[in-house]
């Protein structure tokens, strides 16, 4: 084995160590943050419902907005692109589908009217926005200001929610109805959830970006893929639990919210603070923003038949997402059959989309001749 080999396999190592000990710090700061901004609202009296919409959906979104931001100021934009990207994308296929899965999902009629088409709608202004190849600062400023007003539009909903709904979130972020407490302590969980954010990042980007150079793919790529698969985690874990808990409610909310979250606040911050605005890759506009914008479409069929996500559904989702994966590793290795693949693929997911679309009309003319039948 070579001296050059060897230098390779020790800069290997450290680079997954660095991305890992990252990732790991970025978990914890995001989970202090999350408890003790929640404690600090219950303190103030603020309730778990609108904690939920707001408080939790920000903490759980923090990791990718702690890596995106901190790599648009580093310059390294694909890792801040691919992040939010491959997170939406993994969020829909991969943490509602291993939910629905593990149990049928059953979806609130809020989300499938306002949330889900809201999500289509937010989609298509951010690809609209990166059209041009650049997030632009007025382009991020725009997004920041729809997370604002949705902030403020959740929080005046809430107060219209059943007693069932402030229940389930009571429940979930309330535990064991613990509203006393010092201030100051959960302030300093706080405190120290946002420096582990903050250091967490810089770990996770300076070990994404050097896996990336030794193995001569693009940062989009490992922002796509590593980087997305680890900052989703907090919105598996937290659908995995409510849904086990049979508060559906939360989990898929959790997951429409956190989606929103990455498009205005990650994407909308990341292009305020980019010097010259937020590059998008090329890469990302030929295929993967249009995947993205695709994927969450087809929430709204999915939700539509019978405010459920089915287990086939969750199945169909968990194998497009592999077949996304096999997409992004086969155009590493630039496979030569690419062009079959592709036909390959959309033999596969044109039937699914059709069935799914199909599916959700006849329900939706079932519940209408319902209503109308005396």
């Amino acid at each position: 084995m070579g001296k050059a080999s060897i230098t390779k396999g020790i800069k290997l190592v450290s680079s997954i160590f660095l991305l890992v000990f990252g990732l790991v710090l970025l978990l914890v700061g995001g989970e202090l943050l999350v408890r003790g901004a929640s404690r600090v609202a219950l303190i103030l009296g603020i309730s778990p419902l609108v904690i939920g919409l707001t408080v939790v959906a920000l903490g759980t979104s923090a990791p990718e907005a702690a890596v995106s931001v901190f790599s648009s100021l580093q310059g390294q934009d694909g890792i801040a692109v691919g992040n939010v990207i491959g997170s939406n994308i993994l969020n829909i296929l991969v943490v509602l589908g291993i939910s629905a899965l593990i149990i049928p999902i059953t979806v609130n009629q809020q989300v499938v009217r306002f949330d889900a088409p809201l999500g289509v709608a937010v989609t298509l202004l951010l690809a609209g926005m990166a059209l041009d190849g650049t997030i632009s600062r007025f382009d991020g400023t725009i997004l920041f200001s729809g997370i604002i007003a949705y902030i403020i539009w959740a929080v005046h909903k809430s107060r219209a929610e059943s007693d069932e709904i402030q229940k389930e979130y009571a429940a979930q972020f309330d535990a064991g109805g613990q509203k006393n407490g010092s201030i100051v302590k959960y302030a300093l969980a706080i405190a120290a959830g946002c420096g582990l954010l903050v250091m967490g990042s810089n770990y996770l980007v300076d070990g994404a970006s050097s896996i990336a150079r030794l193995f001569g793919v693009s940062e989009l790529i490992i922002g796509l893929t590593i980087v997305s698969a680890g900052t989703s985690l907090p919105e598996l874990s937290t659908a995995i639990i409510a849904i086990k808990k049979k508060q559906s409610d939360i989990g898929v909310g959790n997951v429409v919210g956190s989606n929103l979250f990455n498009m205005l606040f990650v994407l909308g911050l990341s292009g305020i603070a980019a010097p010259r605005g937020l590059l998008v890759p090329p890469e990302a506009l030929q295929f993967d923003l249009w995947f993205m914008l695709g994927v969450t479409i087809l929430t709204l069929p999915v939700f539509f038949t019978g405010y459920r996500i089915t287990r086939w559904e969750g199945g169909v989702f968990v194998t497009l997402y592999g077949l996304y994966l096999a997409y992004i590793i086969l155009s590493v290795f630039k496979y030569t059959a690419m062009t079959s693949f592709k036909f390959s693929v959309l033999i596969f997911v044109i039937p699914m989309v059709i069935l799914m679309f199909g599916t959700a009309i006849h329900q939706l003319v079932l519940q209408r001749r319902e209503k109308i039948s005396p």
